[in-house]
């Protein structure tokens, strides 16, 4: 797109089905070097990539000729796609529905990076859902706890 000019900086946060902490610590690794294929071969630039055995947060450059949901959808999909694959669990891994993607300015970047890096330390002190709900209330965000993430405890009902 001639004489576009565009910074769009976005960071994408999304968990695993049930908040289950099934991303094996062993091939993290792995899945980010995967994750970040899917983004490149879309044309956008993945700044930062980590997560925890429950959740990944990605920080992504968007071109403005890419839908966020187009790229996250394929995102998820590829990538348990190639998780289930690799058999890396006894059972079908998936990823729960949605995600949510909070704006930054190029002058907030490395410090969103730095907490992207930080996960393990980060997560020590704090779980996921809480730490999504403090970005949901950071970025106003309106929401209703039942409607976050599906429960397991939904799943065996």
């Amino acid at each position: 797109m001639a004489n576009t000019y565009t910074q769009i900086h976005l960071h994408v946060v999304f968990a695993v089905k049930y908040r289950a902490s099934c991303i094996p610590a062993a091939h993290a690794a792995r899945l980010y070097r995967y994750t970040t294929g899917i983004v490149t071969a879309h044309g956008q630039k993945l700044l930062a990539i980590n997560g925890m055995p429950d959740h990944l947060h990605l920080l992504i450059g968007l071109r403005p000729d890419m839908a966020l949901s187009d790229l996250m959808r394929d995102v998820k999909a590829s990538s348990a796609k190639f998780i289930n694959e690799q058999n890396w669990l006894p059972g079908k891994f998936a990823w729960q529905e949605g995600f949510g993607a909070f704006s930054y300015s190029a002058s907030q970047l490395p410090t969103v990076i730095t907490y992207i890096e930080r996960q393990k330390e980060h997560h020590a002190k704090r779980g996921f859902l809480d730490e999504y709900r403090s970005f949901l209330k950071k970025f106003t965000v309106p929401f209703e706890d039942k409607y976050l993430f599906q429960e397991l405890e939904e799943r065996l009902d």
